[in-house]
């Protein structure tokens, strides 16, 4: 596991294969990196399936509405849904879409953004300025890398559980 510097500015997401650690960039784009610890701490994230996994690109996840693998998880919509708070004003900065970085998921609407994200397998510099990026994995890339893929996939991962650092045992 990765050092961590700030628990309360970083996310552990436990998947099949181990934990991943994410430090939010809360300087960078603080309503993102707040809304991320708001649904971590409601628990809206655990059992959340990777709907949109494409090879060489990212890996999708987030739709609390629909993509909750333990209570009603429906995989025709799965991607389509968002949490019940109100969406997130476009937090665009110079930070590139590098592996590893997170992305906020959206619309053709800039400031849609609500619950859903993507974590980049590779340097993905064409969404530079177009998508949020609001955290970089610090350690567990490897597990990511290990997501089933698919869109959607036929048999998905999900996040097993979210936490911020600082409230994890």
């Amino acid at each position: 596991m990765a050092d961590i510097k700030d628990p309360e500015n970083t996310i552990l997401i436990e998947l099949t294969g181990g934990t991943v650690a994410i430090e939010l960039l809360s300087d960078i784009a603080p309503g993102h990196a707040a809304r991320m610890k708001e649904l971590a701490r409601e628990g809206a994230y655990d059992n959340v399936a990777f709907h949109r996994v494409i090879d060489g690109f990212m890996a999708q996840t987030g739709d609390v509405e629909h993509a909750n693998m333990e209570k009603d998880f429906n995989p025709r919509r799965a991607g389509t849904g968002s949490s019940d708070k109100p969406d997130l004003k476009a937090e665009f900065s110079r930070i590139p879409h590098d592996r590893g970085t997170l992305g906020a998921a959206r619309s053709q609407n800039p400031d849609s953004a609500n619950s859903q994200f993507f974590i980049n397998f590779s340097d993905n510099h064409f969404l530079n300025g177009q998508y949020t990026v609001y955290g970089r994995v610090i350690s567990g890339m490897e597990h990511v890398d290990a997501i089933t893929r698919g869109e959607p996939p036929a048999s998905p991962d999900q996040m097993i559980s979210v936490k911020v650092a600082a409230d994890a045992e």
